[in-house]
């Protein structure tokens, strides 16, 4: 398991996304595919197909499943990994806030749209970072593109449908519908993207209000699966959105602006 190193903690926090190279110990990534095979066929209540309609392939999603998933509860508290989240962060304590599992499967064309995570979120606050761990070689191209710098615009879009790929809901208080990026990145030219080959075992970590898309999977014979860890910071509250959040928790009690103590999104203990 590697660190953050200076760089990749500049890269994150001034483009909003950078890679670990070889962040996950063998055991550690063993135990996650094993887990998402596990998890393929003990699906929670929340997973998810999106498949084309003339397709018999697509891409399959899960989340906050790490409780009955072993493996996946071993890498949130066994593998380091909270270290790393501190280190990108700036934060003392370090929460988890839940795992997300995408798989697509060879050929499916189906893409990820344009969008930024946090809107979908209950929780605010900058301390914050996702972990995108790669369990099959991924080309550059291939997998996570992001607009280097869009967690620093001070703008919350809307989110964006995975089925359909539309808005949530209309324009209202801080939330705006989200633009045509791709004609924004070929007007501009200030803006640029980034995105990153990986192998198993590599890590690309992006703020939640990074913009990112993804592209379907060109393979003709390989999986892209991706267990995405979800780490939150000292500031981290919670918080109510205008739509049904995603994952979609309950307050349970707590209230806007209110701390996530909560057992719901544990403290990982991270070395002094």
């Amino acid at each position: 398991m590697t660190s953050a190193t200076p760089d990749a903690i500049d890269a994150f926090r001034h483009d909003g996304a950078a890679v670990l190279r070889e962040a996950v110990d063998p055991a550690t990534l063993a135990g996650l595919a094993d887990g998402v095979e596990y998890n393929r066929t003990h699906p929670s209540p929340w997973s998810h197909w999106y498949t084309n309609p003339d397709e018999s392939v697509g891409f399959w999603s899960d989340y906050v499943t790490w409780r009955s998933v072993p493996q996946y509860e071993a890498a949130v508290f066994g593998s380091g990994l909270a270290e790393v989240a501190a280190a990108l962060m700036g934060s003392d304590t370090v929460r988890f806030f839940h795992e997300h599992v995408l798989v697509k499967e060879p050929g499916a064309t189906e893409r990820t749209p344009w969008h930024h995570d946090q809107p979908y979120y209950s929780v605010d606050g900058d301390q914050n970072v996702s972990m995108w761990i790669a369990l099959d070689p991924v080309p550059e191209g291939a997998g996570v593109r992001f607009v280097a710098g869009s967690h620093r615009w001070n703008r919350w879009f809307i989110p964006r449908k995975f089925v359909d790929h539309t808005p949530y809901a209309a324009e209202s208080g801080r939330y705006e519908l989200l633009p045509d990026i791709d004609a924004m990145l070929a007007d501009d030219p200030t803006l640029r993207t980034v995105t990153f080959g990986v192998e198993p075992g590599d890590v690309v970590v992006f703020h939640y209000r990074t913009l990112h898309d993804a592209p379907g999977n060109p393979s003709a014979d390989r999986r892209r699966r991706v267990v995405s860890l979800r780490w939150v910071g000292d500031d981290a509250v919670w918080a109510e959105r205008p739509w049904q959040v995603s994952p979609p928790f309950e307050p349970d009690g707590l209230r806007p602006g209110d701390p996530l103590d909560d057992d719901r999104f544990p403290v990982v203990p991270t070395a002094p």
